[in-house]
């Protein structure tokens, strides 16, 4: 017999109006869960060398640590849609966000290589609804010509997370542990949580209808996204795009920094601190300055060129004043994300925003430990190949960021996109 879930229909609603009073307090108690999600994600380059050193990681296990917690979080955006769709945010972020202390604890503990990755996994989980429960939020509370700044500023308030994986990490690992690291990691999860559970509140609109929802028909409404044909380029670069900016900033720039070019572990926490302060400008920045829906396209692909062969500069061995530029203007520009997010939400109909971002969140970060794990690979093999390390690891992030945008420009482009630019609609069957 096939489970029916009872839920309001107001919660697949998208406001128009002005947002209450109450939603931006709201939105920045959940946005402290995001923010930890970014620092969990950005914590294997900080932990790189004592790992290594401690557990005789390979570059390719090490790797693998890293791409576990994007793995187990890209692998549940469609369940985590789901029920935000069914339950609300507030009820999915409270009810999993726990594990993402209790993996950050476990790692903390582990005494193997295994626990490290079983401690990843659990993180990675618990962090699984942390930016989609903002996004859905966003969508339902402010109007939708605010999205994209909204959205933005929201992806830039997170990135404080990552300014806590700098400076502040590698102080604590310095002079105390990495184990203390995760430690003090697993109790800011715990107050971010505690917070959410005290501050958000999600009331259904008065008189609402309830309707009965058939979990395989929700399963199967996302293959409804793929009969689109303009969602495989979309998530063809989603695919690349993120995962880019953090398989820099969250597992080479420390090893590169310090191998490459002889920084010490503070150091290279004082540049990622750097890079993730010019993080948080660069997505508030691309969102107040959304071209809209005619030129958003040509902007995103832009910038995916310009980052990648910032990427292919940084294989060419350059001092350590020009590396340190790049990973700065790699970090600004990441920020073109809040325009891929824009143009999700103005690529389909109200009815499939929640699922199509779930779609499109969970590419970014299956592609993040996907990327993550190959250039693990290529690290490993450079030797054989007579490559320099670095090189091979930059050269092919490059790449493959190339591939997904080109994949984003030659297939077919939402209805919208291919109207304005004067050009038949291929997206539909």
């Amino acid at each position: 017999m096939p489970l029916r879930i009872a839920y309001p229909r107001a919660c697949v609603t998208v406001s128009t109006s002005s947002p209450s009073r109450s939603a931006w307090p709201m939105l920045l108690v959940l946005i402290s869960g995001f923010s930890m999600s970014q620092a969990f994600r950005t914590a294997a380059g900080m932990m790189a060398p004592p790992l290594q050193h401690e557990f005789g990681l390979t570059p390719q296990q090490l790797g693998l640590f890293a791409a576990a917690f994007h793995f187990s979080f890209a692998s549940l955006q469609l369940f985590m849609g789901m029920g935000i769709d069914v339950y609300g945010p507030r009820r999915t972020v409270v009810v999993v966000f726990p594990l993402a202390a209790i993996g950050s604890l476990v790692t903390a503990s582990a005494h193997g290589y295994p626990m490290l990755i079983f401690g990843q996994i659990l993180t990675g989980i618990g962090c699984a609804p942390a930016f989609l429960v903002c996004t859905v939020f966003i969508a339902r509370h402010f109007a939708g010509e605010r999205f994209a700044a909204v959205n933005g500023a929201a992806l830039g308030i997170g990135s404080i997370g990552l300014l806590l994986t700098g400076t502040p990490l590698a102080w604590v690992i310095e002079h105390l542990s990495w184990r203390a690291g995760f430690v003090a990691m697993a109790a800011c999860s715990a107050l971010a949580w505690l917070a959410i559970l005290a501050l958000v509140r999600e009331e259904p609109a008065e008189g609402a209808p309830h309707q009965e929802l058939h979990v395989l028909a929700a399963l199967r409404g996302y293959g409804e996204l793929f009969r689109l044909r303009h969602t495989i380029g979309i998530v063809a670069l989603a695919l690349f795009s993120y995962a880019a900016f953090m398989s820099l900033r969250g597992l080479w720039l420390t090893p590169l920094l310090i191998e490459r070019h002889g920084f010490t572990l503070v150091e290279t926490g004082n540049v990622a601190l750097a890079i993730s302060a010019l993080g948080m400008v660069g997505s508030p920045l691309f969102g107040r300055f959304d071209p809209g829906d005619q030129r958003r396209r040509g902007w995103i692909l832009a910038c995916a060129l310009l980052s990648a062969s910032m990427f292919f500069a940084l294989a060419l061995h350059p001092g350590p004043a020009i590396a340190v530029a790049l990973a700065l203007g790699i970090s600004l520009l990441s920020g073109f994300g809040t325009l891929q997010y824009a143009d999700v939400r103005s690529a389909y109909p109200a009815r499939m925003t929640g699922r199509a971002m779930a779609v499109f969140t969970m590419a970014m970060f299956l592609g993040v430990a996907v990327m993550q794990w190959l250039t693990g690979g290529l690290a490993s093999l450079a030797g054989a190949l007579q490559v320099e390390r670095y090189a091979a690891v930059m050269g092919g992030i490059g790449a493959f960021l190339v591939l997904g945008a080109l994949l984003f420009r030659l297939l077919p482009a939402p209805p919208r996109a291919a109207a304005m630019a004067g050009e038949p609609s291929q997206s539909r069957p």
